[in-house]
Parts: C-alpha cells; structure tokens; sequence
C-alpha cells in the first residue's frame, strides 16, 4: 500500500505521462508552436536559475568530503551508465529507428535526477546529505559534460555541436546557474519560502519541453514510425538497463564495503537518469521532430525507474526495521 501511495502521489510521474498523452492527441504546431517555443525557452532557463539559487556552496563542500562515494557515482554516472547506453545503442541499431537507437546513448551520457533520487534516499533512510551534494554536483558537470560525450560519441549519427549550439547552450543552461550563484545570497530566502511554487516551474517546464518535442514527433509521424514489435524491443532494452542499473550500483556498493546507508545512496543516485537535463538538451541539439524520437528511450526509462525506486525504498527501510 505504502508503495502505490508513492507512486500514486508523485506528481511528476502524472505530469509527464499527461505531456506525452496531450502531444499525441493535441499536438501543438503553427502560432502555438512559435508560443511553446518561447516559453520552453524561458522556463528552462528558469529552471537552471532556480538550480543555482537552491544549491548552497557549503552543501557541495561538506558532500564532496566523501571523496570515495562521490568518486564512486560520479564514475558510474559518466562511465558505467555511458557505456551501458553506448552497447545497447549499438545492440538495437537494426531492431529500431535510427533515432530511437541513438536515444540509447543520449540516455547514456545524461545525469542521474536530483529531487526523485533525494526523495527515495530519504524514504529508503539512506545517506540523504551525500544524495543531494552527489545528485546536484554529476548534474553541474553534466550541463557541462554530457553534450561534449555525445558530440564525441554520435558524431558518425550526423549530430554535430556547432558554434551556434554551444552558445544556445551556454545561454540556456549555465549562464542562468551562474547566474543563481551569483545572487544567491539575496534571492535564496525567496525561493525557499515559496518551495511548491518554485517545485511546479521545475515540473512544468521540463513537462513542456516533453510536450513540444514529442508534437514535433506526433506531427511528423512518429507513432507511425515505430511499431508495436519496435516498442516491445524497446521495453525489453530499457527493462535490461534498469536491472543492469539497478542492480549493478547495489551489488558494486557491497563489493566496495560501503556501509548500509552510502549504499543506498549510490542505489539512487547511480541508476537514476534525469529528464530534467535530458529534455531541454535534445531540444537544443535536435531538429524538433527528430527530439521526440532521441527522447522516447530517456522517456519510458525516466518513469520505469520512478515506479521501480518506489517499492526499492520501502524494502530498503523496511529492512532496518
């Protein structure tokens, strides 16, 4: 019961899914789609705005004192988890669209969440001050870090970061963290009083950037594009990862003696993957109807791990029980 309520209430999880539905019946496409675009724009940079505000400087710095636990997950993050979406990526080339399979390795380069990894932490009685230092310090360099591997990795899929895309880049996602650092000290206090509101702009402007890129797909035919049979290789290719994940993050943290508590710290903050960096650098890098399908693989995973972290961490603290 504890596990459906979880997964019933986490709003995020009815938001996306709500995206995805409303792009497939009622896709947005001429004026609308030049609003859309202006307000992705200006709801991402949001996004990164409030990163920079919320994160304290001295939470980095205490987090980062655990200098094997971090090294652990920035590791897995950027190295395991990379090549896992680069093997599969090349597993399923012939199976699915071109995009879909390339979806694989953008999934692969991408950070783990932030908010739904601290959250399931928590709830599993983990070490929920390495998670949140952990989680926001791999999606600091993944601003950074993530769009150059794949630029390196996918060059031969015809993705090529140009001077412009870089500056989008910079723009969109690091000048407003900078920014939020920079004027922490004085806007910090009015973020925090208002915590919902602040937590539903994050939501739903990486909900947006689903809803447009996923109309861009829906109009250029994208349920026409991949099969019923491709959708069930994907699935099966996702559910792979996820126990791979999953279960790899869990039994490796053993194996390095972490106690009970960093263990599931890795757990969480290891195999999860973060649409909130994901979404609006596919915007960036893709024409929009080829967003939707790179997005699909990153999609489907997102949610899977959301349903499966649920009934994890009430196992988990009910084992300390």
């Amino acid at each position: 019961m504890q596990t459906l309520r979880l997964i019933l209430v986490d709003k995020f999880i009815w938001l996306l899914s709500g995206a995805v539905l409303l792009a497939t019946l009622l896709p947005v496409q001429g004026l609308a789609k030049d609003i859309a675009a202006i307000l992705f724009n200006a709801g991402i940079f949001a996004v990164f705005l409030l990163h920079g505000i919320r994160l304290e400087r001295h939470e980095v710095k205490a987090g980062l004192g655990n200098i094997r636990l971090q090294g652990t997950i920035f590791i897995w993050v950027f190295g395991v988890m990379l090549g896992i979406g680069l093997l599969l990526s090349k597993a399923v080339d012939q199976i699915l669209p071109a995009d879909v399979a390339l979806g694989f390795l953008f999934l692969g380069v991408l950070p783990s969440t932030v908010q739904s990894a601290t959250s399931y932490c928590a709830i599993a009685r983990g070490n929920v001050a390495a998670s949140v230092v952990a989680s926001a310090f791999v999606n600091l360099v993944g601003v950074f870090l993530s769009p150059l591997l794949f630029a390196l990795l996918a060059s031969a899929a015809g993705v090529d970061i140009t001077t412009e895309t870089v500056i989008k880049l910079a723009a969109i996602l690091v000048l407003p963290f900078v920014l939020g650092q920079t004027f922490q000290k004085w806007l910090r206090p009015l973020v925090m009083q208002h915590k919902d509101l602040t937590g539903w702009i994050d939501r739903g402007a990486i909900a947006l950037a689903v809803y447009v890129s996923f109309s861009a797909a829906i109009i250029a035919g994208m349920w026409s594009r991949v099969t019923a049979t491709e959708f069930i290789w994907l699935a099966a290719a996702l559910l792979l990862w996820l126990g791979l994940a999953f279960g790899g993050t869990w039994l490796l943290g053993g194996l390095l003696g972490f106690v009970r508590a960093d263990r599931k710290t890795f757990l969480f903050s290891g195999a999860q993957k973060s649409v909130a960096i994901g979404a609006p650098l596919a915007a960036i890098l893709f024409a929009p109807e080829r967003a939707g399908l790179v997005l699909l693989p990153l999609i489907f995973y997102h949610l899977a791990q959301l349903f499966l972290s649920a009934p994890v961490a009430v196992r988990l603290a009910g084992d300390e029980d």
